[in-house]
């Protein structure tokens, strides 16, 4: 059995401790460079579908098990703008907090007001959209503070979105407990998602539009487990199985430490899979890291452990 994970951001965020399952994993095994990449172009040609745009839209709602291959859908994510005295700036939504029913009550406010949108909260913080004809392409938000840059087509669509989520009470009674009101959308993701084909016989990912490229080529798909034991203990003795660690993407777009989200998946993670496969229950462990400076594998089999001469060194010189 191969277990593949595929870790962005691992190498960014500045110091921390050592992490000694990994850095062994990392120094043992065998290196592969190419050029960086978001998660989402990875995921593109990971799942070889080609050099168009990634339809996060569509593969949302196919991960959330809706088939709505006929008609085009975007990512209409939920964000804040904040108004600064030179400039507004967009603020992404892993920098509040949105329960479900607030969700759900935005969506159903701007349906009511915007037939022809049809939102659907997919999970709180991923919203889709049906938009006729085809959005421009841009990358999904990572940056908090970001200048937006709204697609020409969606200029006079969002001016009244804000003005129909300016006037909601859920908003008055978020500034009220002292929250960001969720006062607009960030559209990205357009496109059809049609073909694709998968290494793995399974994939474990929390982002839908992962669980959508993968329900695509024919893999099972799940949620991520909490650790990798918890996730060697469903999959089946053979094949390529891939999951999709993601937990540090969010705290560094907004700029904060993730010494302890690293630290986590060394507990929960790395440390687990270095013992199955020095015990020989697994025959190889990949380590993806798709972006920083230069995206980044490495291949380790059991044998590669004897490579003694091979030092580990701490995860920040791979930065």
């Amino acid at each position: 059995m191969h277990c593949e994970l595929v870790v962005p951001g691992l190498f960014s965020g500045g110091a921390v401790s050592r992490l000694s399952a990994l850095e062994l994993l990392l120094a043992r095994g065998r290196r592969s460079s190419k050029a960086p990449q978001r998660l989402e172009a990875w995921t593109q040609e990971a799942f070889e579908r080609g050099d168009g745009p990634f339809p996060a839209g569509q593969l949302t709602l196919l991960g959330h098990g809706s088939d709505q291959s006929e008609t085009n859908w975007v990512r209409a994510d939920p964000v804040h703008l904040r108004v600064l005295r030179d400039r507004v700036v967009v603020i992404p939504p892993e920098a509040f907090d949105l329960p479900v029913e607030e969700a759900r009550a935005f969506c159903e406010a701007l349906n009511a007001h915007f037939p022809q949108l049809e939102l659907v909260p997919v999970q709180p913080r991923r919203w889709c959209a049906r938009l006729e004809g085809n959005a421009e392409d841009r990358p999904s938000l990572e940056l908090a503070g970001k200048e937006p840059e709204t697609p020409q087509q969606a200029r006079g669509l969002l001016t009244e979105v804000q003005m129909v989520l300016h006037a909601h009470p859920l908003n008055e009674a978020r500034e009220a407990r002292g929250e960001p009101p969720v006062n607009s959308l960030w559209f990205w993701g357009s496109g059809r998602a049609a073909g694709a084909s998968s290494r793995w016989q399974s994939v474990a990912a929390d982002d839908p539009a992962v669980g959508g490229a993968a329900r695509l080529a024919g893999a099972r798909h799940r949620a991520l487990p909490r650790s990798a034991s918890e996730w060697l203990e469903r999959l089946s003795g053979e094949g390529r199985h891939l999951a999709v660690l993601d937990g540090v993407r969010a705290p560094l777009a907004l700029g904060s430490e993730v010494a302890e989200e690293k630290i986590a998946l060394e507990r929960d993670w790395f440390t687990p899979l270095l013992a199955v496969l020095r015990a020989g229950r697994i025959g190889m462990v990949s380590v993806h890291v798709p972006d920083g400076r230069g995206g980044v594998s490495f291949e380790t089999i059991r044998g590669d452990l004897r490579r003694f001469w091979r030092l580990p060194k701490s995860i920040e010189r791979y930065a």
